[in-house]
């Protein structure tokens, strides 16, 4: 719906290019159930990043196999040895830096592969799948944090076969969220809004303890009412009052909302307060977004619906972090172990 999480990536991939990277790009679109799928091509993909990145991009019809094993050759030093599977999470890797290896390509090279989720393999964590990646590059790189809440091939399993490390947006989101729930400047304002209330339950229960506001949307506040989420401090958590249907917030709601925004030194806000889907009923949503990008706050938000909206208001430069994770973001802030985060030995270097 927009070229956002692909701008997410641009500064990973041009520190690479700059250091003298030839870069692989794997990635995947939609859920094609491990076959081809035409519209889940990344073919759109490739030629979106040859306009923000100013430079041709290769794009390969597939991802693993002899034909792609024999370009990613190309691109890759004879000379160079690997030295074994070592962790460099958040640490440049001084591979990526030596320049004078690169012998058989054009220096900064880009190729993207196309979409992992046409195997099967990829979603089951196959492990000679994940061989057959490996097989590609010298290190593996993960900067993809939406997907670090799944134990894929390209997420877990070639960590087991390159050395590995996290991508600068992968750093970036580490560090932000881990500021919300660690030290967040106080009074802490916590949005939870949107449909998938299963996957908010965790997150609306701990921020129900730490956080100073927690203000719901409609069909979050009615799994609290039925107890299917249960809170610490319901002093602390505000329901609309005036919503219709759940469908959106009213103006009685919005000012009581407003006036939590305007004393917050820390703003989470994940899931809209409305159904966005139709004009008619983005009116409280507009509003918080608008509140919340106004305020002196620091402000982050997430989730697929919610990022998609506030881009296409055009507010998303107006807040401070803006997280490409859905489910993997709500996981880190609720505490749950990541297995992409794990397979980088995050809780060490955490430690």
């Amino acid at each position: 719906m927009d070229d956002f999480r692909i701008r997410q990536a641009i500064p990973s991939i041009e520190y690479l290019i700059k250091k003298g990277g030839k870069i692989l790009l794997i990635s995947h679109l939609g859920r094609p159930e491990g076959k081809f799928v035409k519209k889940f091509s990344l073919r759109p993909v490739a030629l979106r990043l040859r306009k923000l990145l100013k430079r041709k991009i290769r794009f390969l019809e597939d991802c693993i196999g002899e034909r792609v094993e024999k370009e990613a050759a190309e691109l890759r030093s004879s000379s160079r040895k690997r030295d074994g599977r070592r962790n460099l999470f958040l640490r440049p890797s001084p591979a990526l830096a030596d320049a004078r290896a690169i012998k058989e390509t054009k220096i900064g090279e880009v190729v993207l592969l196309e979409n992992l989720r046409f195997y099967k393999e990829e979603q089951e964590n196959d492990q000679d799948f994940a061989k057959a990646l490996s097989r590609l590059g010298d290190i593996f790189i993960n900067d993809a944090f939406s997907v670090c809440h799944r134990s894929h091939a390209s997420v877990v399993g070639i960590t087991k076969y390159l050395p590995s490390g996290a991508g600068l947006l992968l750093k970036k989101e580490i560090r932000v969220l881990s500021q919300v729930i660690e030290n967040p400047k106080r009074p802490l304002v916590v949005v939870i809004g949107g449909k998938k209330v299963e996957d908010k339950a965790k997150v609306v229960e701990k921020f129900s303890k730490m956080a100073d506001f927690v203000l719901t949307g409609g069909l979050v506040a009615e799994e609290i009412k039925k107890g299917k989420i249960k809170i610490k401090s319901p002093q602390k958590v505000f329901f609309p009052v005036d919503e219709k249907n759940g469908l959106d917030i009213g103006q009685k709601t919005i000012k009581i909302f407003k006036e939590k925004i305007q004393k917050a030194k820390t703003i989470f806000w994940a899931g809209p307060l409305g159904k966005i889907e139709e004009k008619k009923y983005q009116k409280g949503t507009k509003a918080i977004a608008r509140a919340i990008s106004q305020s002196d706050a620091f402000s982050v938000v997430g989730g697929g619906d919610t990022v998609e909206f506030i881009n296409r208001i055009n507010h998303a430069e107006k807040f401070n972090h803006v997280s490409i994770g859905g489910g993997a973001m709500l996981e880190f802030l609720a505490g749950e172990k990541l297995p992409g985060l794990e397979a980088l030995r995050y809780e060490d270097k955490k430690s």
